[in-house]
């Protein structure tokens, strides 16, 4: 169970994220959702260590995580991605996937890092230079096995689907419903798209200006009208 108390992010005087209050289990595939400049972002770093909240409290499983370090969130089941593809540069796929699980597993699995290239269509890539020789729905693939190779409880998945056509995401959506249900890993995505969030979120929660504007159900949160005015604003994501 992922719980956050009341989190709260500050740069200078900007308030990015403010008194952000909600729960999730990791049966669940939660989407994150809001305009440019809502804190999205921000509260993904503050739940991944990336930041450190200057009020509230980051809750995994019972464990307090809001003053742990980065390595230690993996080690407690948090998995991150990015929404630029981040590989290793000079690795091959399979060395990729081998450095995140020793860092965030703390061993060496073999069968399971095949087993997760399979799962991710790379099994034929395995060998190729990451940074390099892959194209961009394999590099996004890549990101999610990474992430998945740290043995996470719960997933953040960072507009995973970001620069991907239509169909691409379609694809790549049903992997991640696949994903959810034969790995039992909770999912906690921002993404932009709603026909995507409908399709493969059970709920939906709406950040504007750094606060929870809404928490339900996609179609429910969709035709709120609140929400849709506040896709009428503009400005860059903090």
């Amino acid at each position: 169970m992922l719980t956050l108390e009341n989190v709260t992010v500050r740069f200078g005087g900007l308030t990015a994220v403010k008194d952000v209050s909600f729960s999730m289990g990791t049966d669940q595939v939660l989407g994150l959702v809001g305009p440019n400049g809502a804190g999205k972002t921000t509260l993904f770093n503050a739940i991944s260590g990336l930041v450190r909240p200057g009020g509230g409290r980051v809750m995994f499983n019972g464990v307090d995580l809001t003053r742990k370090p980065l390595h230690s969130r993996a080690h407690h089941g948090l998995g991150r991605t990015f929404q630029i593809p981040q590989p290793m540069h000079e690795l091959t796929v399979r060395e990729n996937l081998l450095v995140a699980q020793r860092f965030g597993a703390g061993k060496v699995d073999h069968k399971r890092l095949d087993e997760i290239m399979d799962f991710m269509d790379l099994g034929d890539q395995a060998d190729r230079n990451a940074a390099t020789e892959l194209a961009l729905q394999e590099l996004k693939r890549l990101e999610v096995a990474k992430a998945m190779a740290t043995e996470p409880r719960m997933l953040l998945l960072d507009e995973v689907l970001a620069g991907l056509e239509t169909n691409g995401k379609r694809h790549f959506t049903a992997r991640l419903q696949d994903m959810h249900k034969r790995f039992k890993i909770g999912i906690l995505i921002i993404e932009h798209d709603i026909e995507t969030v409908s399709s493969l979120c059970h709920r939906v929660v709406v950040l504007n200006f750094g606060e929870i504007l809404a928490d339900g159900t996609p179609d429910a949160v969709f035709r709120d009208p609140e929400v849709v005015r506040s896709y009428t604003g503009g400005g860059e994501d903090a």
